[in-house]
C-alpha cells in the first residue's frame, strides 16, 4: 500500500475497510462528494412523486393518505423517509454506489392504471406493489433473477449501459426544456420553444452544462457538483431580479412556457419544516382482490414486476460499467445482495404508501464524479433523510440546474459503444435495438425486451438456437407477454 493510501486508510477509520475505498481507488473525501451529486440529481422525486400519485384521486374518491385534497407535504416527507433508508441499506449491505427512490413511471402505473379503478382504494393499490416487491425478493432469493442476469451475453450487456446513457441524456434534454414536445406537435420534438432556445431556465440549464464540460475536461476534481451549486446559485439570482416564474399553474398546465420546469429557485423563509410521516403503513395486501378479481391483479402484478425486474438490471449494469466495477463476464460485484435490497425497496414502497421504489439511472451521476463505493449511496440516504426537515433548501435546485449532470454522465456511458462488435450482426442487431429504443419509447424495459427479443429470433433464424441460454429463452418469452399486455388483458376480459 502506498504512503498516501496508508494515510487515506488512517483518516477512514474503519470506513476504509468497510467499504474497500481505497482498494477501489478512491477517498472518503469522493465518495461524500458524489454522494451529494447523486442526491441533488435526483432529489426532484420528492417534489416530482406527490404531483403525480398525490393528486390522484383513487376508485372510492380520496386522495393518497385520505381525505378529499392532496397532501403534498406527507407524501413527500415519507418519500425522502423511504428513499434515504433505502440508500443507506444498499450502501451497508451491497456496497455498491447506487441509489434507490419512488419510481418514475412504475408511480405513473400505479396512479392511474391501479388506484383509479373503480372501488380500489390507495391502500389496496399500494398491497399491489407488496405483492410484487415479494416475488421479486422470492426470485432473488431463490437466485432466478441473478441467474436471468448472468445467462445475459455480454454484447447486450454492453449495449444496455450505452441505451442507457442516450437515455439519461435524453431525459436531461427533456427535463431541462432544452428538447420539448412542440405545441403543434408537427414533430415528435423540437428544440427548445418553437425550435429557438428561449428563456432564462434554459440559459441556467446551458451554463450548467458548459461548465460541468470544461471542468470535466480540465479534470477538476467535484466538476459535476461545482456545475449544480453553481447553477443553482445562478437560478436563484435570476428568479430575484427577474421574476421568471414557474412554467405550469396549480392544475398542470403551462402557461409559461419559459419558466422553471419544476422547482421555482429561491432563498426559503424557513430552512426547517416538520414532516408527517403518517403514509407508513397503509396498505391493504389482498384488498384489490375483492374489487377488481384474482385475474386482474395477477395482471397487473405481472405488468410491475417485469418492469421492475429488468429495469433494475440495467441499472446496475450501467452504474457498475461507469464505475468500472465490473468483472470480465459484465457482473457487478454482490450482484445477489443489490437485488435483494432492490427487492426489499418494492415492498418498501408499497409498505410506505409511496409506491414501489427501485435503483436510479442517476446515481450514474454520483460515479461519473467518483463515487465508487457504498459510502456514496450512505451520503445520499442521509442527504434524502435530512431533506424531510430541509424540505425547503432542495427546492431551491430547479431542474435546469440539476440536469447538466445527466447529459455528461450519458456521453460518459455512450463511450462504451466501442465495445460491441458492429459488424457481427447476430450481436450489433439486437444492440442497435436495445441502445435506440430506450430513449425513443422512454423505457429501459422497452429496449432490452426488443434486444433480447432480436437475439433470440436471430439464433434461431441462423440455426443456432442450441447455444441460445435456456433462461434467454425464458426472458425473451416474458418479454413477448409484457409487449402485448393489452391485447391479453382484452382476451380475458379484463379492463
Amino acid at each position: 500500500m502506498t504512503q498516501t493510501s496508508t494515510s487515506t486508510s488512517r483518516r477512514a477509520g474503519g470506513l476504509d475497510g468497510f467499504f474497500r475505498i481505497t482498494e477501489r481507488g478512491s477517498t472518503v473525501g469522493t465518495e461524500v462528494r458524489g454522494g451529494l451529486v447523486t442526491f441533488f440529481t435526483m432529489s426532484y422525486i420528492i417534489v416530482l412523486n406527490p404531483l403525480i400519485i398525490g393528486t390522484v384521486q383513487d376508485g372510492t374518491g380520496e386522495f393518497l393518505g385520505g381525505g378529499d385534497a392532496p397532501n403534498l407535504g406527507m407524501v413527500a416527507a415519507t418519500t425522502a423517509l423511504v428513499a434515504g433508508v433505502l440508500c443507506i441499506l444498499m450502501g451497508t449491505v451491497a456496497n455498491f454506489p447506487l441509489a434507490l427512490a419512488a419510481g418514475l413511471g412504475l408511480n405513473a402505473v400505479v396512479a392511474y392504471s391501479i388506484a383509479s379503478l373503480d372501488g380500489v382504494t390507495w391502500a389496496d393499490a399500494m398491497g399491489i406493489v407488496v405483492l410484487e416487491g415479494l416475488i421479486i425478493l422470492v426470485l432473488v432469493l431463490t437466485g432466478f433473477r441473478t441467474a436471468v442476469f448472468r445467462a445475459v451475453p455480454l454484447e447486450i450487456k454492453t449495449a444496455i449501459s450505452v441505451g442507457i446513457g442516450l437515455f439519461i441524456a435524453f431525459i436531461g434534454l427533456v427535463d431541462a426544456g432544452f428538447v420539448r414536445i412542440p405545441f403543434s406537435q408537427a414533430t415528435p420534438v423540437e428544440l427548445g420553444v418553437g425550435g429557438s432556445l428561449a428563456g432564462w431556465p434554459i440559459l441556467v440549464f446551458v451554463v450548467g452544462l458548459l461548465l460541468a464540460i470544461v471542468l470535466m475536461v480540465r479534470k477538476v476534481r467535484g466538476a459535476i457538483l461545482i456545475a449544480i451549486l453553481t447553477s443553482t446559485v445562478l437560478a436563484v439570482i435570476i428568479e430575484a431580479v427577474a421574476k421568471v416564474g414557474p412554467q405550469t399553474d396549480e392544475t398542470g398546465a403551462v402557461v409559461n412556457p419559459t419558466g422553471w420546469k419544476l422547482n421555482t429557485p429561491a432563498i426559503p423563509d424557513d430552512l426547517v419544516a416538520t414532516p408527517d410521516f403518517g403514509l407508513l403503513g397503509q396498505f391493504s395486501l389482498f384488498g384489490s382482490v375483492e374489487k377488481i378479481g384474482a385475474v386482474a391483479v395477477l395482471l397487473l402484478v405481472f405488468s410491475i414486476l417485469l418492469a421492475d425486474f429488468f429495469d433494475t438490471m440495467g441499472t446496475m449494469v450501467a452504474v457498475g460499467g461507469e464505475a468500472g466495477l465490473l468483472d470480465e463476464n459484465g457482473n457487478p460485484p454482490r450482484t445477489k445482495q443489490i437485488l435483494v435490497v432492490d427487492s426489499v425497496a418494492a415492498v418498501a414502497g408499497g409498505a410506505s404508501g409511496v409506491s414501489s421504489n427501485t435503483s436510479y439511472i442517476e446515481s450514474a451521476a454520483g460515479v461519473g464524479d467518483g463515487a465508487r463505493t457504498g459510502l456514496a449511496s450512505v451520503v445520499t440516504g442521509v442527504a434524502f433523510l435530512l431533506s424531510t426537515f430541509l424540505a425547503p433548501l432542495v427546492d431551491m435546485v430547479p431542474f435546469e440546474a440539476a440536469t447538466p449532470a445527466l447529459v455528461v454522465v450519458g456521453f460518459l456511458m455512450v463511450m462504451q459503444v466501442s465495445g460491441i462488435d458492429w459488424k457481427n450482426m447476430e450481436v450489433a442487431i439486437p444492440a442497435f435495438l436495445t441502445i435506440v429504443l430506450m430513449p425513443f419509447t422512454y423505457s429501459i424495459t422497452a429496449g432490452m425486451g426488443a434486444g433480447f427479443i432480436a437475439f433470440v429470433v436471430i439464433k434461431v433464424a441462423l440455426g443456432k438456437a442450441r447455444l441460445v441460454h435456456p433462461l434467454m429463452w425464458v426472458t425473451a418469452g416474458l418479454f413477448v407477454a409484457y409487449f402485448t399486455l393489452t391485447p391479453i388483458r382484452g382476451l380475458l376480459g379484463v379492463g
